[in-house]
């Protein structure tokens, strides 16, 4: 009886191989996901197995950085976010985010921001590291869950190094913990699909720089995530994505005053 073979096995990259904090971290994390989450994986070929990337995900959960986590660690890299420059002062949590690589998300004047990037960028590229930058900037506002206007950090981080943008949608996180709801134990297991495409084109955004082309650029990300998640759902995505700001919404997601 013959049987197909087996696609081959990706390699994992050195970050993950090479001893770190991030082990103690998995043997914890990845088990406790499993229980909540079956994650399905694909177009992970997308994802590099050595080097700098950026990987852009939607977000619509509290759950899905945990989903996207074990996702890229189950890939074979190590799963850095952008995190909020004020909690590395935080004792403890600090040296935490340090040692794991974290990205600190600059919020300072233009000039200085894009210094910080630049470094930021300059960083990721020197020691082989990608990260994982939420191009909303927060949960989605969209009344159907889709990718909302998205911010131009990611696309900012890729261009200052050369860097590839890879897409991600995940769908069926919300049946873990819905926007704004409550963590649901049961049934465990839950189906959360993630796929990856293929890196976003920001060749064309690279001359002239400046805001309209990074605006463009992330319009192009957004439209790639977007359109992964269509082909989870099974369904088209909608032709102009939500603006917060057109609704009278801050980056909370609370009405402006």
């Amino acid at each position: 009886m013959s049987t197909a073979p087996r696609p081959a096995r990706r390699a994992a990259s050195p970050e993950k191989t090479r001893p770190s904090v991030f082990w103690p971290l998995a043997a914890v994390v990845i088990p406790a996901v499993g229980w909540f989450a079956r994650i399905e994986i694909s177009g992970a070929e997308h994802l590099p197995a050595e080097g700098p990337y950026v990987l852009a995900p939607n977000h619509y959960s509290e759950f899905d950085p945990l989903i996207i986590a074990v996702a890229t660690w189950r890939m074979g890299r190590a799963p850095r976010f952008m995190a909020k420059e004020s909690l590395f002062r935080v004792p403890v949590l600090g040296a935490a985010l340090r040692a794991t690589g974290m990205v600190p998300v600059a919020r300072s004047s233009s000039s200085a921001a894009a210094k910080v990037t630049l470094e930021q960028s300059e960083a990721l590229v020197e020691h082989d590291r990608g990260v994982i930058v939420y191009p909303e900037g927060s949960l989605t506002r969209d009344p159907d869950m889709w990718p909302m206007r998205g911010k131009t950090g990611a696309v900012r981080l890729a261009l200052a190094g050369d860097i590839p943008v890879i897409p991600v949608a995940t769908w069926g996180v919300q049946r873990i913990l819905p926007r704004y709801g409550k963590l649901s134990f049961w049934p465990p297991r839950k189906r959360v699909q993630v796929r990856l495409g293929p890196p976003t084109d920001l060749a064309p955004y690279r001359r002239p720089s400046g805001g309209a082309a990074l605006i463009a650029a992330t319009d192009a990300v957004m439209a790639d995530i977007s359109g992964l998640l269509g082909e989870l759902r099974g369904e088209d995505p909608p032709a102009e994505r939500w603006n917060p700001a057109a609704h009278g919404q801050n980056e909370t997601g609370r009405l402006e005053p």
